[in-house]
């Protein structure tokens, strides 16, 4: 079975960029390679409970297991010691991305509360766009009265496309909920 917004982006999505931009080749029209969700504990790392809670929050948000991530050194400043994990991160590639995708912008974005849009300046230049939810009980998987603490996650959306430009416009064209600036 192939995702809806893989459906929508090889009958709609690639069609409409070939023509907006006048490309020559299929091949170099931007596609979505990878979207990669980011979870820190913050302070509560030393609890190994906190980063279990955030194993599971992000294995059900996700649909695929985390991978822990650990301090590479010690600053004692935080509290922090070397090889104590400090959060988890996952890679969604293929079908996995675009059934998140699709989540992310019609189910889980409309429940933020006072949501206006996501920044257009969050671009990295190369294409990339990168953005920043503070809860992640805006997801209809998470059971509120399980959650034992409330968690941001940073979001990143790795396209090919080979400038800012292509990438804002395929994310448009993915219905991608930008603010409007009029600066």
């Amino acid at each position: 079975m192939v995702a809806r917004l893989k459906k929508e982006y090889l009958k709609r999505i690639k069609p409409a960029m070939k023509k907006q931009f006048d490309y020559k080749n299929d091949m170099e029209i931007p596609c979505l390679d990878k979207i990669v969700i980011n979870m820190g504990v913050g302070e509560n790392a030393t609890d190994s409970k906190k980063i279990q809670g955030a194993v599971a929050d992000m294995t059900v948000i996700s649909g695929q297991k985390p991978v822990v991530s650990k301090a590479r050194k010690s600053i004692a400043a935080f509290k922090l010691r070397e090889n104590v994990p400090i959060g988890c991160k996952v890679t969604l590639r293929g079908a996995r991305m675009y059934e998140f995708l699709d989540r992310l912008i019609t189910i889980a974005m409309p429940r933020i509360r006072d949501f206006r849009g996501v920044s257009e300046k969050s671009f990295d230049g190369n294409g990339n766009y990168a953005f920043g939810i503070k809860e992640q009980i805006i997801f209809p998987e998470i059971n509120y009265d399980k959650v034992d603490s409330i968690r941001g996650m940073d979001i990143i959306i790795c396209t090919t496309a080979a400038n800012d430009e292509q990438a804002k416009a395929l994310l448009k064209a993915f219905k991608m909920p930008f603010r409007n600036y009029q600066v």
